[in-house]
């Protein structure tokens, strides 16, 4: 069979299922995409509505597509899944795409079992997974009609990424969480999954406490701040103490987050059989390190 002729199915129309469909289809493939949501873009068509590139638009766009040039230095969400969706179209990948399609199982069927168990994930040759014996069976719901069908690829690509819907939720003790909070308990991807004004209305006038301090802790602890004001102010309980910068710009137009993604970092962590000097810079660094951070927002 020429490889032209190979069936490629991609799971997730986000960044990455953007590309590789423009890539494949370059290549005189014919993929097809399945996707839950109503539009390409991911992760990105289901954010906080205060939600940004944390680069600039220049550092963070396809080699060959331009942002738009109305497009903020830091753009936001809806500008990046615009751009995503522009992109798409221009390269027929839009076309290419099942939304509403939620795919439930994925086996590789029709293969020797004896001569499976011998195969890598991934030789390191840029050959494909498996002999090519086999096929791919992707199990398939259509949200639309709601009926379920199976399919068969030759080859599959997963650019679901790391935040593919399934909310980390940790074990709590009998009698100890949410069977017993006599408040409302939400994960952070279940209130950005939500419309920018039904979210605002959940945070508006309630008492809130955000367990966590990442980003999206501290993104929603702005979003409350936003809906409340320092009448009702958020709680924020956090394992570790964090140092809050209000801009990445600081000491004019030093860039202070990329200090730290250089070897700058080094100089703030003691090492074992360093000398004095490097001991004692390492000391008056650390306020840089870890800091106590507010309680409300």
């Amino acid at each position: 069979m020429d490889h032209r002729a190979k069936r490629v199915a991609i799971v997730g129309a986000g960044t990455s299922g953007v590309v590789a469909c423009k890539h494949l289809l370059a290549r005189g493939f014919r993929p097809v995409v399945f996707d839950a949501g109503a539009c390409v873009g991911g992760q990105w068509t289901r954010t906080l509505a205060s939600t940004r590139l944390q680069s600039p638009h220049v550092a963070y766009r396809f080699s060959d597509f331009p942002w738009a040039e109305s497009v903020d230095w830091y753009p936001r969400h809806d500008q990046v899944v615009d751009y995503l969706a522009t992109y798409a179209r221009h390269f027929g990948v839009e076309e290419r795409v099942r939304f509403r399609t939620t795919v439930l199982a994925a086996e590789y069927v029709g293969a020797d079992d004896d001569a499976a168990s011998g195969w890598e994930q991934w030789a390191g040759n840029g050959d494909a997974f498996g002999d090519g014996s086999g096929a791919w069976r992707l199990t398939v719901r259509h949200a639309e009609s709601g009926t379920t069908e199976t399919y068969e690829f030759d080859f599959l690509i997963l650019c679901i990424g790391r935040f593919s819907g399934v909310p980390n939720i940790p074990k709590f003790p009998p009698d100890g969480g949410p069977d017993v909070f006599r408040g409302r308990v939400i994960h952070s991807m279940d209130l950005s999954d939500m419309e920018d004004e039904d979210a605002a209305e959940l945070l508006k006038g309630k008492r809130v406490v955000v367990v966590g301090s990442g980003k999206s802790a501290f993104d929603i602890a702005a979003e409350c701040a936003e809906a409340n004001g320092v009448e009702q102010p958020c709680t924020m309980i956090c394992r570790r103490p964090r140092w809050l910068i209000h801009h990445t710009n600081v000491w004019g137009k030093v860039a202070f987050a990329y200090l730290f993604m250089n070897r700058f970092a080094e100089l703030v962590v003691r090492k074992p059989g360093a000398g004095v000097a490097s001991n004692l810079l390492a000391t008056l660094l650390s306020p840089l390190v870890c800091s106590r951070a507010p309680a409300s927002f």
